[in-house]
């Protein structure tokens, strides 16, 4: 994508090392069901040295964001285990592995065509950046309340 767009889009409601996602609403907003009020339209960045991915579309459900935002409480509290976004749609997943010293081994599998591509960035991050993230995701939850 190129810079205007970027600009466009405006700074990501998430953000962690090389991936944004910018939430910019329901899928379906006059649903009230489970199933089809809690899907988010997002437009998702990945990133590093020389190479980056975009995805758009409704990929992420408001209960995986809730239970990755669990799970990153979790492992900030303990300092150990793992927190995953894992999405139902296979455009999308981020690992957060915690490491020795409070480092955290961060994995994002991301693609815009399921047939033809597939592509992981790896990342360091320090489990200081824990609860910026932790609040970014619970402003979403705030902004988009689970329904059903």
């Amino acid at each position: 994508m190129d810079a205007k767009f970027q600009n466009q889009l405006g700074p990501p409601a998430i953000q962690l090392a090389g991936l944004q996602i910018w939430a910019h609403g329901r899928q379906f907003p006059e649903a009230q069901d489970h199933s089809d009020s809690n899907w988010l339209n997002v437009t998702v960045h990945c990133g590093a040295k020389g190479a980056e991915v975009w995805v758009s579309g409704s990929i992420i459900q408001l209960s995986e964001l809730a239970r990755w935002v669990n799970a990153c409480e979790e492992i900030y509290n303990t300092l150990s285990g793992r927190a995953a976004l894992e999405c139902m749609e296979p455009y999308l997943s981020v690992e957060l592995d915690m490491e020795e010293l409070g480092r955290i081994g961060m994995s994002v599998s991301i693609t815009p065509e399921l047939i033809e591509q597939e592509h992981k960035f790896c990342f360091e991050v320090d489990q200081s950046h824990l609860p910026s993230l932790i609040d970014s995701c619970r402003k979403v939850l705030a902004q988009y309340p689970i329904r059903g």
